[in-house]
């Protein structure tokens, strides 16, 4: 495979994760030891912040008045998008029953789980639609105590259009608490709130070690990295669409990679030639990350034909992928590593970041090769059942009790061995291993059932 880069990375997304892990585990375990305490020192200390910390019917109302009618319009159309996306890929997962064979039935269960704490960013930009894209999808699921975590502005408090949408999408509990300390809250229950079965949504390098530390005694819904765009396009691609999306996507931060893969090397250096002039042209914060992002961790990359622009797709694995070239169909059938996929010049990252309906909580830093992004599959447990007649359990038993054996569990033989017995008395079983006599710390009697073969 043949790749020419145009420009090639001087950086790669990774972070010093030996010193923010060591710095979040002595939070953690100081909050773990001392609770609520705790958590209002760090909140005081990092939020800067002593306002209400759990938001009531009054602050909400408060909130509720400081955000326009028409952003609410737009707020409440986004998450009717969100919601009914969810609600369509929960009608993908049912419960099932089937008779595996006769006698025998297993069954799946679709179950939510009873809590989850969802965290909405608010440092660098104000990620209303985290709030959508997070509570929407755990409410459609069926969780019963939906907690949402804001870090607060000085003066302020929650963003009103943050709190606002919180509120409409229908979580419980909204709290001003921002870092590692909201991340204990939810995953300890402080505060008098549940504690949360799952963690989801985006945060800085502290909040997703948080998640990452505390993985396995709560769920997460990934862990996440910088954000990352790729973009696919042919010669038949608007350079100047191409440009404007890598720049918007470059915003979200100064370690951010955007990445342009196509086919037609002119395309390739007119996109390079206006990326700077657009990133110049943003306001200060959101250039100074374009600017980093796209000097340190972009890269421009030309391939021989479409086929080999796929590879290299799949190869990087980004959280948005775009592709603006022909036969848009073909792309949608080949691409098979990406955390959102957008078709076409009509659409883009953006779309999904904000209202188009589809989750903008995606996996970063080449998980897409493994995993999928927030759903509202991922606050539901898939769970499995089974019941059985006693002739049905017959050729189960006989199974389990030869293949227990064989590994040397004889313990688990000997719980098929028991309901042989109890229900086929008068029935002789041969129900030794394979490789007889097993290889069991048990001893065998001459009346034990393994023994009772046909003669």
């Amino acid at each position: 495979m043949t790749r020419t880069y145009l420009k090639k990375a001087e950086k790669t997304s990774v972070s010093d994760a030996g010193e923010v892990r060591e710095t979040v585990a002595s939070v953690l375990a100081d909050i773990s030891d001392r609770g609520d305490v705790a958590a209002l020192e760090y909140a005081a200390k990092f939020d800067k912040y002593d306002g209400n910390l759990i938001l009531d019917a009054d602050d909400i109302a408060a909130a509720a008045a400081r955000v326009t009618d028409k952003l609410k319009a737009d707020i409440l159309f986004a998450h009717d998008n969100v919601r009914r996306f969810a609600e369509q890929q929960k009608s993908t997962v049912s419960d099932i029953e089937y008779e595996i064979v006769p006698g025998l039935i297993a069954g799946q269960k679709a179950i939510p789980v009873d809590a989850a704490g969802c965290y909405v960013p608010a440092g660098r930009y104000r990620h209303i639609a985290s709030a959508i894209m997070t509570v929407t999808t755990a409410k459609v699921a069926g969780c019963r105590h939906i907690t949402v975590c804001s870090p607060p502005q000085p003066g302020e408090g929650v963003s009103p259009a943050i709190a606002y949408a919180a509120h409409i999408c229908g979580a419980d509990q909204i709290m001003a608490i921002g870092g590692v300390q909201a991340v204990a809250t939810m995953a300890y229950g402080l505060f008098g709130q549940p504690k949360s079965n799952i963690l989801v949504g985006p945060g800085n390098q502290f909040v997703a070690e948080a998640k990452r530390a505390l993985f396995g005694s709560v769920g997460i819904d990934m862990i996440a990295g910088p954000t990352d765009s790729l973009i696919l396009a042919d010669s038949k691609a608007d350079a100047h669409i191409v440009a404007t999306d890598l720049v918007s996507q470059a915003e979200h931060g100064y370690n951010s990679p955007v990445w342009l893969v196509t086919n037609h090397k002119p395309l390739a250096e007119e996109v390079m030639h206006l990326v700077p002039g657009m990133i110049d042209d943003l306001p200060e914060l959101n250039r100074e990350n374009a600017a980093a992002a796209w000097r340190d961790y972009a890269e421009v990359i030309v391939c021989d034909d479409r086929e080999e622009m796929a590879a290299t797709s799949d190869d990087y694995a980004p959280e948005h992928l775009t592709v603006q070239a022909d036969d848009l169909d073909w792309w949608l059938n080949r691409l098979t590593c990406y955390g959102s996929l957008f078709l076409g010049e009509e659409t883009t990252v953006s779309y999904g970041d904000k209202a188009a309906g589809t989750n903008h909580v995606l996996p970063t830093s080449g998980a897409a090769s493994y995993t999928g992004g927030l759903s509202v599959h991922k606050y539901m447990k898939i769970v499995t059942w089974q019941r059985t007649t006693r002739e049905g359990s017959k050729p189960v038993a006989e199974a389990t009790a030869r293949i227990s054996r064989l590994e040397g569990m004889e313990g688990h033989a000997r719980a098929a061995d028991m309901r042989l017995a109890k229900y086929f008395p008068e029935e002789k079983f041969d129900l030794s291993a394979h490789d007889w006599p097993p290889r069991s710390v048990w001893s065998h009697g001459p009346d034990c059932l393994c023994h009772r073969r046909e003669r």
